[in-house]
């Protein structure tokens, strides 16, 4: 492994390690805001953690696919249980948009890769 690859997925971890904390932060809250929150960022962060394919086209669309869901479910959260007018718009724009360009992005990975491409494989899968 190169030493700038060995760099980015060491980054990648402590990233990750500091948004599950903070999921399960938000998860040890009793209301259902905060555990549909870290609900969605808990699946997003396990979805976008695909194994390197060697095609950086495709592996941008595969991580940001679940990225895009996690937002579009983080901003039905804050339509279920926000008060504010101005982010409630703004959250029903995110889920119009995500999911624009969520398609985007499957209609490519399916060009490049078949229709299977939904299908990805997580680094620590295999074991």
């Amino acid at each position: 492994m190169t030493k700038g690859l060995h760099l980015k997925l060491l980054w990648g971890l402590a990233g990750l390690c500091a948004a599950t904390a903070s999921a399960a932060a938000l998860a040890t809250s009793p209301d259902g805001f905060a555990s549909q929150m870290a609900a969605s960022m808990e699946r997003m962060h396990h979805a976008m953690m695909n194994a390197p394919s060697g095609d950086p086209d495709r592996d941008f669309a595969a991580m940001m696919i679940p990225h895009h869901q996690g937002a579009i479910e983080m901003a039905e959260a804050e339509l279920r249980y926000g008060k504010d007018e101005r982010l409630r718009r703004l959250a029903q724009g995110i889920i119009v948009e995500q999911r624009q360009e969520i398609a985007v992005m499957q209609d490519i990975l399916a060009e490049k890769t078949g229709p299977a491409a939904g299908a990805h494989h997580h680094m620590g899968d295999d074991k």
